[in-house]
């Protein structure tokens, strides 16, 4: 089918267009009009997205559905996948009927949310495909614009803070991304993402403003782009922004939040930071090893001291990326294909786990952990989910959370014994404060009297549930429909990275 991608792209960015433009009025009528009109356009996202899956040729490590054409000011519109960015695609498209769907009992000014949840999901899948800089950064800070305005207008009572500082901490670390674009044209002359993943960048030591630069430039772009990644994932000590704006944040944008938005930063790390500069890679892996250990168990131990279920499981989110840096700078096959892994898994699980929250919240109006008790007793359905969740999220194996937490720690503790060591005890820790979670909101006897009457999950509720148990059990059970996939691109990647770095041996990380 030709020009897939761009209809991919698009089709969420014309059906907002259409609501803006077209539908008229603020009455019910409307606003359920708005709610299909939603649901229809990402569902046929979704469908039309399936055909790059079944064109789609795993044993091609370039990329492939390339379209170019001529743009401004001399810049070009490329875009196109490759083994690496296609399930984060399908991930995208996946997710937003799901999330639509629960956003069904939105009163307030349903055409605008339905139009912010639109325009956002044809930015960030324009993050996936882009393949000029130019245009990935147009995407990857447009996409602050919807999600700013998700959390602003349609999150709790301290919706302002949380959306500011959600914007202007991924903000500021975007510009300095800006600046890295700007040396890589000048040293470069292109802004074309295939071409520079051939480019040579310096890796020779130089002096800047009397400090001596191991892996010169290299290093200089890495920093950069570090920035802008780190904060998006986001990454400990950098994380603070992501607790706040997902307490604040209405279900739907929890959602997204946590299972598309984080990912853009280990996907940067991905197409960006290994391929391009991969001595600085090399040279500075040892420093995200232990960032990242330190991370998963600082904000497991966090998640354990917290009172609302929201914050608990944003925390857990901060904990389950650190499996993902360490995977990815680990640098192997084992390591890469886990850190994709992981966070497709992650999609699925803290998507499921943050609408497990919703359905209780739409109900009491709280997340105070202490609200709740003996939810089984009136909520059967509700809590054999929640369960399923719960222990898809500590890493049950069976699920795909034990996949991709495996994976990752079997391709670190390769390069470096201690920091995998340290964090493996993440792996107790999340046991901890999620059987934790469960314990105190689902069983026990039934004493609050203000659950006496809560009723259990509808029919459109266990339809939102159902996809996402179907997923996390299939790659649970069958990893290969994701590592076949991701398998030969990332194989391909590992060999273009470790030829790269100086045989001599000159770049010495603590664990190599």
């Amino acid at each position: 089918m030709a020009n897939l991608l761009s209809i991919i792209t698009f089709i969420p960015l014309v059906a907002a267009a259409i609501l803006a433009l077209l539908l008229r009025g603020d009455d019910e009528a409307a606003s359920r009009n708005a709610k299909w009109v939603a649901l229809t356009a990402t569902t046929a996202t979704f469908l039309v997205s399936i055909f790059l899956l079944t064109g789609f040729n795993p044993a091609d490590t370039g990329f492939q559905f390339v379209e170019e054409r001529d743009w401004i000011l001399g810049l070009k519109y490329k875009v196109g996948v490759d083994g690496i960015s296609i399930l984060f695609v399908l991930l995208t498209t996946f997710l937003m009927p799901i999330t639509i769907l629960s956003c069904w009992e939105v009163k307030v000014r349903v055409k605008e949310y339905m139009i912010a949840f639109l325009v956002l999901e044809g930015l960030m899948l324009g993050v996936f495909v882009a393949l000029d800089m130019v245009l990935f950064y147009l995407f990857f800070e447009g996409q602050l614009i919807p999600m700013f305005l998700i959390i602003g207008i349609w999150g709790g009572k301290d919706r302002i803070y949380a959306a500011f500082k959600f914007f202007l901490y991924t903000f500021l670390g975007s510009v300095l991304m800006l600046v890295a674009l700007i040396a890589m044209y000048v040293d470069a002359q292109t802004t074309d993402i295939p071409t520079l993943l051939n480019h040579v960048f310096a890796s020779e030591t130089m002096n800047v403003f009397g400090f001596h630069i191991v892996g010169g430039l290299q290093t200089l772009l890495w920093v950069a782009f570090f920035a802008s990644f780190a904060v998006k994932l986001p990454m400990w000590p950098l994380h603070t922004w992501l607790p706040d704006a997902h307490v604040q944040a209405p279900t739907g944008g929890s959602v997204v939040l946590a299972a598309i938005l984080l990912k853009m930063g280990g996907y940067g790390f991905l197409r960006f930071s290994l391929p391009m500069f991969p001595v600085a890679s090399y040279q500075l892996s040892g420093f995200v090893f232990w960032l990242s250990a330190i991370a998963i168990v600082y904000t497991s131990l966090v998640a354990l001291a917290q009172t609302d279920m929201k914050k608990l499981i944003a925390y857990s989110s901060v904990a389950h990326m650190g499996y993902v840096t360490i995977g990815t700078f680990a640098a192997n096959q084992q390591g890469v294909d886990g850190a994709i892994f992981q966070m497709l898994s992650h999609g699925f699980v803290s998507g499921a786990l943050f609408l497990c929250v919703g359905v209780i919240y739409d109900r009491m109006h709280t997340r105070d952990i202490d609200a709740y008790g003996g939810l089984v007793n009136r909520m059967p359905a509700y809590a054999l989910v929640f369960m399923f969740f719960t222990m898809a999220n500590v890493g049950l194996p069976g699920t795909s959370g034990f996949v991709g937490e495996f994976m990752t720690l079997m391709g670190a503790f390769q390069v470096n014994t201690w920091a995998t060591f340290f964090a493996t005890t993440g792996v107790i820790l999340s046991a901890a404060y999620a059987l934790w979670l469960y314990r105190r909101v689902v069983m026990g006897d039934l004493i609050k009297e203000s659950l006496r009457m809560i009723t259990d999950m509808g029919r459109r509720e266990k339809l939102v549930f159902a996809p996402l148990v179907a997923m996390t059990l299939l790659l649970g059970l069958y990893p290969s429909l994701v590592t076949d996939v991701t398998g030969p691109s990332v194989s391909a990647l590992v060999t273009e990275y470790h030829a790269a770095i100086p045989a001599s041996g000159t770049v010495q990380v603590a664990g190599h």
